[in-house]
């Protein structure tokens, strides 16, 4: 499915996001930077080991940051690492940290996607 946006195209799929040849993709990152388990962990396993050295010399975000890395080994030239809202808190503090977050991943603190020549990024 596709559908305009001002200059931009949305476009949903389903797909394995660590196999995207792309500008970018998005991690749901903790405040720590740590690829775990899930998405995160998946970026590390394919990815390799230099993603997880980019995050720990960054040091981490804030509920609603971002920063950028690397795609190390993926087809992904870069990762979008966006500290994503805990699901416990009130509908109203995740939907304005998740806009946050949405703006951060587009615009990030560490790396700003235009200065990178990033125009397709994948989110899962």
């Amino acid at each position: 499915m596709e559908k305009k946006v001002g200059q931009a195209v949305l476009e949903v799929s389903q797909c394995d996001i660590t196999e995207m040849d792309t500008d970018a993709i998005v991690n749901a990152a903790n405040a720590q930077l740590i690829l775990g388990a899930g998405v995160a962990g998946a970026i590390r396993t394919k990815g390799g080991p230099k993603i997880q050295e980019e995050c720990d010399a960054i040091g981490g975000t804030f509920v609603g940051g971002a920063v950028i890395t690397t795609g190390g080994n993926l087809k992904a030239r870069h990762v979008i690492h966006i500290e994503t809202p805990l699901v416990r808190m009130c509908n109203n503090v995740i939907t304005m940290n998740m806009q946050s977050a949405m703006t951060a991943c587009l615009c990030c603190h560490h790396g700003v996607p235009e200065a990178l020549s990033i125009s397709i990024i994948f989110i899962p």
